[in-house]
């Protein structure tokens, strides 16, 4: 097209070629970035099953902590509450001391249910911990 003044007019032309690459490479990288999963509140742990035993097993005395779905504390049909657990505590510094006393080992079984509360059995353990007792085991209950 040609102007007045017989100066020629071209037509803007911009190269969306960059544009296009640049909005490409943010586009993979927030796909590569962004979570999808959950976060890490399910650790996803599955307790071994029971198996049956052919005789007789000669097992030291041990006390069996259970925990419920509802996230009760259970020890010798007694109830604990509390985030920290303090009556446990003491109850299991107890029974640690006899266990001394006798030079026998201080054994807990912890019974978490299916569908239990993660954190509380961390406060079941955090107890056992703060009580002193380093002989802990997991079990499945009929749950």
């Amino acid at each position: 097209m040609r102007m007045k003044g017989g100066s020629e007019v071209r037509s803007a032309h911009i190269d969306l070629t960059p544009m296009i690459d640049t909005v490409m490479f943010l586009l993979i990288f927030f796909m590569v970035v962004t979570r999808l999963g959950a976060p890490e509140t399910d650790l996803g742990i599955i307790l071994p099953g029971g198996v049956e035993q052919a005789g007789p097993v000669e097992m030291p005395d041990e006390q069996v902590i259970e925990v419920d779905v509802k996230g009760n504390v259970v020890l010798n049909g007694t109830l604990y509450e509390g985030k920290n657990l303090p009556e446990l505590i003491k109850t299991l510094v107890l029974y640690r001391l006899a266990a001394d006393q006798t030079h026998a080992k201080a054994l807990i079984t912890v019974m978490a249910e299916d569908g239990a509360n993660y954190e509380r059995v961390i406060d079941v353990l955090n107890a056992c911990a703060g009580a002193g007792i380093k002989n802990v085991t997991f079990g499945t209950g009929g749950g």
